[in-house]
This record gives structure tokens, C-alpha cells and sequence, in this order.
């Protein structure tokens, strides 16, 4: 796969043996940071498989690049989608738009109804003296009412046919339910409400198979959404597979060249280095030895007993060990050190009380003898 612009992988094919150890080590800082970045862009991508039930990706500050990066991904993919979400919205619109109108010829139908005068304004609640009826009746309704709803532009009107056919219903449910039974009121809402209910009922499949249909495409285009989004951060894991896998090649390619780079360990080296080795802590030593397990697969360094030939080990393997050495002998060296400082403290602060304990109990003595002395004195 030919790697974009945005390619990380440090190139070291312009260091050779002969560079210098400052090339060398400016092409380690380059790999490194490079590491360092990828390895946040590894997290953000596993950060989105962790999060993906929420359809949404958790970034941090420091991945901002990375962030727009998908984002570019992503823009043809959800503008495409959002093309195609606009056409969905504007076609179930359409149809809801043609429920509404068969509801509208059904609530016409009950509105010239001879008895629908009584439901067609709010209930003039003062002028017929009801001072009971917002105790009983909690949400008032009217056909009136209804009306101006279904003819709002300002967003506030029915958004699908069940609302309109609720509050239909809660305008006959409301009568019923102040009115007594045997009320001409209550009789002639029982007797409109059933019309109602049934030429609803002849319009409900439509309605019952539009409901299902958007709830349908509501689901398929939330999916949508999902699997464009696993696609774009699928692509970028494989992106980031391949980019690891350059900058491995590279670290190799800087390793053979250190590895030419190293000088021969003369003889007198390699004795000291083994001298040494025996002179590191127990957890060191183990240390030590997975250095030298990494170029001997062979090499046991978890072994009860471990035969370390110091002959047949790589000059880079032997530089390691001689560099990790020296670093942990140091370490000890300054550790001992402090004890050994902390020791020589404490043995001078218990001198010292000593020696003042001394000084005071001789000076106790030549007093009590002073004192003796002018006791036996013949002019005393």
C-alpha cells in the first residue's frame, strides 16, 4: 500500500556505516517521537471500538490532528448520507403530509355532525357557571383548537396523525367525563366518539404501516452511521498496522548499521564485563541475561543454571550488557556510598556524645576531690 502524505516512518536510508554518532542518534529521537504519535493514534482508534455504543468518538486535545484526519474520511461518506437522510425526511414527510389530509376529511365529517356544535369552541366555563369543571377536567379540548394547531407554520403544530386523533378523543373523553351519563352532552360525545373511532379505524393500517416504515429507516440509517464510522477507523487501524510495520524495518535497518558501527570488545573487556556481571543484584543479573536472550533465541535466562559464553555473544549484545552494567554498578555505587557516609555519621555524632559524656564525669570527679581536699586542710 503506497502510504500517504501523512506517512511518519522516519527513512534512515541516508545513514550508513559511516555516519556520525550524532546522525545516529538524531535518527533514534526521529523514530521516537514518531513512536510516541502513533502509539496516540493507536489509542484514539481503540478508544472509538471502546465507545462505539455511543456513536460518537472520544478524542483528546493532544489527537486533534488525528481528529481531523477522520473527519476528512468521513466528510464524503456523511454528506452523502445526509443527502440521502433529507431525502427520507422529505418522502415520510410527503406521506404523513396525505395521512393528515384523510384524517382531515374523517374530523370534517364529525365536525358537520348535528351534534358536534357543543365541541366546537372551549367550554365557556364562566359564562355557564361551571366553577367545578378544571377540577375534573385537567386538560381542556375543542375542535377549534384542534383546527388552528393543524393549520400552524410556526412549528408548534401536530407533528403525525396520533396526536391529532388523541386530542380528538380527549375532547369526547373530556365531555363524558363532566357530564353525567344520562346528560344529553355526555350521550351525544359517547355517540360521536364511536363514528370517530370507527372511520379511525379504517384509516389506522395506513398509519400503523407508516409508523413501522420511518421507524425502519430511522434504524437502517443509524446503522448506516455506525458501520460508515467503524469503516473510516477500521481503514485508519490498517493505515497504522502498515506504518508500525515501516518503522519497524527502519529500527532494523538502524540496528544493523549500530551493529557495524560497534567496535571489536578486545579480550581484557570481555573478562572484566564477565567479572562485573557476577558483581549485579540478583534482579539485575536476570536483567542481563534477557538482554542477551533477545539475540539467542536459544538462550535460556530463566534457566536454574545459566552457561554464559561471553565469547560467543554479538559485539552488540556484549556493548549492551557492558553499557546496562555500568549503569546499575554506578547506581549501586552511589547507594553504598550513602550508607557508607549515613555510617561514618553516626559513628562521629556517637563519638562526640561520648567524649562530652566523659568530659562531665571528670569534671564531676575534680570537683568532689576539690571539695575533699579543702575539708582536710588545716586552716579550714
Amino acid at each position: 500500500m503506497q502510504m500517504e502524505s501523512q506517512m511518519e516512518a522516519v527513512k534512515v536510508e541516508g545513514f550508513g556505516p559511516d555516519s556520525g554518532v550524532e546522525d545516529l542518534g538524531r535518527c533514534v529521537d526521529e523514530i521516537s517521537t514518531t513512536v510516541s504519535r502513533l502509539e496516540q493514534r493507536v489509542n484514539d482508534v481503540e478508544q472509538f471500538y471502546l465507545t462505539t455504543d455511543n456513536m460518537e468518538l472520544t478524542i483528546t486535545k493532544s489527537a486533534s490532528a488525528f481528529k481531523e484526519k477522520v473527519k476528512e474520511k468521513q466528510l464524503t461518506g456523511l454528506e452523502k448520507q445526509q443527502q440521502e437522510a433529507s431525502q427520507r425526511e422529505a418522502a415520510a414527510l410527503k406521506r404523513m403530509q396525505e395521512l393528515m389530509r384523510q384524517f382531515a376529511t374523517i374530523l370534517r365529517q364529525i365536525t358537520q355532525h348535528k351534534w358536534a356544535h357543543p365541541f366546537m369552541h372551549p367550554v365557556d366555563v364562566e359564562g355557564l357557571g361551571l366553577h367545578d369543571y378544571y377540577e375534573i377536567v385537567q386538560k381542556p379540548m375543542d375542535f377549534g383548537t384542534i383546527k388552528s394547531k393543524m393549520e400552524a407554520k410556526d412549528g408548534t403544530g401536530y407533528k403525525n396523525v396520533r396526536e391529532i386523533y388523541s386530542d380528538v378523543r380527549l375532547v369526547f373523553k373530556n365531555a363524558m367525563k363532566y357530564n353525567d351519563e344520562r346528560h344529553d352532552v355526555h350521550i351525544m360525545a359517547k355517540t360521536l366518539l364511536e363514528k370517530f373511532e370507527e372511520k379511525w379505524l379504517q384509516l389506522l393500517p395506513k398509519v400503523a404501516e407508516e409508523e413501522k416504515r420511518q421507524a425502519e429507516e430511522e434504524a437502517k440509517a443509524e446503522l448506516d452511521v455506525k458501520l460508515a464510522q467503524e469503516a473510516v477507523h477500521a481503514n485508519m487501524a490498517k493505515e497504522l498496522s502498515n506504518e508500525l510495520c515501516e518503522v519497524d524495518l527502519q529500527l532494523e535497518k538502524l540496528r544493523q548499521i549500530v551493529i557495524q558501527k560497534c567496535r571489536k570488545m578486545s579480550t581484557e573487556e570481555k573478562k572484566k564485563l564477565g567479572t562485573a556481571l557476577t558483581r549485579l543484584s540478583p534482579e539485575d543479573l536476570g536483567k542481563a541475561l534477557e538482554i542477551v536472550a533477545e539475540n539467542n533465541p536459544g538462550f535460556q535466562p530463566t534457566a536454574q543454571e545459566v552457561d554464559l559464553d561471553i565469547d560467543a555473544q554479538s559485539e552488540l549484545t556484549l556493548w549492551r550488557l557492558k553499557v546496562f552494567v555500568q549503569d546499575k554498578l554506578k547506581l549501586a555505587g552511589k547507594c553504598s556510598e550513602a550508607v557508607v557516609c549515613n555510617n561514618i555519621n553516626n559513628n562521629e555524632n556517637t563519638i562526640k556524645s561520648n567524649s562530652k559524656r566523659r568530659r562531665e564525669i571528670s569534671d564531676a570527679l575534680t570537683k568532689n576531690a576539690i571539695k575533699r581536699n579543702r575539708k582536710l586542710s588545716p586552716n579550714s
